[in-house]
């Protein structure tokens, strides 16, 4: 069992960039895949993007293409995302997720970590 903290959200402006990042704690970081979801208000949680346990491998929702990259440094057992071009529509709470699969952490993970708000104005 793995446990996730997340840190980096705050409010920008539309076009603006921010950093996310998520620390994991009481598992072994290079057995898991990462994945970053997100949550608006009256929406369902969706996927964002996630990462193998060796950072080779990434895979994004089609609407962050582009913009949004995920990465890894397992030696401070930490995910990162890299949001740019940040438009209103992507505010949202963000989760971080971890699973030993990498399939699996784009749909059912194991762990989640509490989430950390990311506001975008017009």
């Amino acid at each position: 069992q793995v446990q996730l903290v997340e840190s980096g959200g705050g409010l920008v402006q539309a076009g603006g960039s921010l950093r996310l990042s998520c620390a994991a704690s009481g598992g072994t970081d290079s057995t898991y895949a990462m994945g970053w979801f997100r949550q608006a208000p009256g929406k369902e949680r969706e996927f964002v993007s996630a990462i193998s346990t060796s950072g080779i491998r990434t895979t994004y929702a089609d609407f962050v293409k582009g913009r949004f990259t995920i990465s890894r440094d397992n030696a401070k057992n930490t995910v990162y995302l890299q949001m740019n071009s940040l438009k209103p529509e992507d505010t949202a709470v963000y989760y971080c997720a971890a699973h030993r699969s990498l399939v699996r952490a784009t749909t059912t993970p194991e762990s989640w970590g509490q989430g950390t708000q990311v506001t975008v104005s017009s």
